[in-house]
């Protein structure tokens, strides 16, 4: 039975109150079992719809109005000027019309480019948000207020924070796997722990840009010792670390050497196994593009996820880019749709198959949108005020488009919704309510949503 949730301020004040060292008296048995094993399963705030996050990052900003944000009068109006609504505006130019056409698809008539047609058969699951807006028009500040829901400050990321309030579900993987991460947008602050103990931060696998294939966690397995004489090894050092911490009382910092030893220790002989296609039917990998060129490094980040899910991974990141298409964006960005639909794809319908998709909940987006406008004759802008993101299975509606830009797609008008909406969207469909979702740092309480208070669970997408 998971532990129930218990705050680290909980723990802080109870420990004032001289409860004690690790074993608070006054908690109980399964309180105290949540604090000495911090990754354990944890009770969500209330009936939750999915158990498990994959989260598909398009690193550079996916042009919407040539993805999944249906303009029409863009085509209509090519080539008109697009005046400024201020001296930085940089929407303003000549109206470019995409270069794909839209089908509506499905039973839901669900509009999608036609750069993604494998992605256009999965329509009726899918989820549109056409409204998102974020605070600022570049990288690595709307790259981090979508992973952290803050850019000014280093903070833990959402996988960490779903990590902390639920727990894992395998004591024997991480519960936040990050696949191919960025290098640079906040590097690894996007799965970082922030000022939350260290095991709850994510396990990198491979790196953006390089060849998911082969690709493990560093320093994973250990060539010159038995598997029998690093367990005794490790009890020497583990030894030494509870004897510092109990004359410390408490260290954020060394309960996350304590339980990260331990849990690399069982990583050694439960990751392989998963990373490891082999058992895998060839049918599976032809679904999800894996052996064709274009498509082989994210379908086997796809594959993976899935496989880390099946497995009992809580928060599984995976990453492209490039996507900021300034230009040559008909030839850049289809090469990008190219790389991503078949994997996508494959990957709702096979955990569809599997029965997964109910509560998983899949999401894919980047940190912003582009201009409608042309940036040159073949390249967009930047555009925060307005872009697209979607979701599927996890108690979302499906076949559904919400929210809406301007006829051009230059802002969002319609059902606006705010990256601190959405991440409060998305605690809300694992149990979490964003508001007791809280952790006592620097004499206040933080949340991922932010300090003001005015973020929203997005209701009209939720089944």
């Amino acid at each position: 039975m998971p532990a129930p949730f218990l705050t680290r301020r909980d723990m802080l004040q109870s420990a004032s109150a001289g409860f004690g060292l690790l074993a608070f008296a006054g908690l109980s048995s399964q309180a105290r079992a949540a604090y000495e094993s911090p990754l354990a399963a944890k009770a969500p705030h209330f009936a939750p719809r999915a158990k498990r996050v994959i989260m598909m990052s398009m690193r550079g900003g996916p042009s919407h109005v040539d993805t999944f944000d249906y303009k029409p009068a863009l085509a209509k109006s090519a080539g008109m000027e697009l005046s400024a609504n201020g001296p930085s505006d940089r929407a303003r130019g000549k109206l470019l019309p995409s270069p794909w056409g839209f089908t509506p698809c499905g039973e839901s008539g669900l509009p999608i480019s036609d750069v993604y047609p494998h992605l256009q058969k999965q329509a009726d699951d899918i989820c549109l948000i056409n409204s998102m807006y974020t605070d600022v028009p570049n990288h690595p500040q709307a790259f981090l207020m979508m992973h952290t829901g803050e850019f000014r400050f280093a903070r833990p990321s959402m996988g960490a924070w779903v990590l902390y309030g639920l727990g894992s579900e395998n004591a024997n993987l991480p519960g936040f796997v990050s696949i191919n991460p960025p290098v640079n947008l906040g590097g690894a602050q996007n799965y970082a722990s922030g000022f939350l103990p260290a095991i709850f931060q994510g396990t990198a696998i491979g790196r953006e840009g390089g060849n998911v294939r082969g690709a493990t966690i560093g320093n994973i397995d250990c060539q010159h010792l038995t598997p029998e004489q690093q367990r005794r090894q490790l009890d020497l050092v583990q030894s030494l670390n509870h004897d510092l911490l109990a004359r410390k009382q408490q260290d954020a910092r060394l309960d996350g050497v304590i339980e990260s030893y331990e849990l690399a220790f069982r990583m050694q002989t439960a990751l392989p196994s998963v990373l490891d296609f082999s058992d895998e039917q060839q049918a599976t990998l032809d679904l999800y593009g894996i052996g064709d060129k274009g498509s082989d490094n994210f379908g086997r980040q796809c594959l993976m996820a899935r496989r880390l899910a099946e497995s009992g991974v809580r928060f599984i990141e995976i990453c492209h880019g490039n996507w900021d298409q300034h230009g040559n964006l008909k030839e850049s960005l289809g090469r990008n749709a190219m790389a991503t639909d078949q994997p996508m794809a494959g990957l709702l319908a096979d955990l569809k198959q599997r029965d997964m998709l109910k509560d998983t909940l899949v999401i894919w987006g980047g940190e912003f949108g582009r201009t409608p406008t042309g940036q040159g004759d073949n390249g967009r802008n930047h555009n925060a005020t307005g872009y697209s993101m979607w979701l599927a299975g996890g108690g979302v509606k499906s076949g559904l488009r919400f929210g809406a830009t301007d006829e051009f797609g230059k802002a969002a008008v319609e059902d606006k919704v705010h990256p601190h909406d959405l991440q409060a969207t998305i605690l809300h469909l694992l149990g979490l309510d964003h508001d007791k979702l809280t952790y006592y740092y620097g004499g206040r309480d933080y949340r991922l949503t932010g300090i003001a208070g005015d973020a929203r669970v997005v209701d009209g997408i939720i089944a």
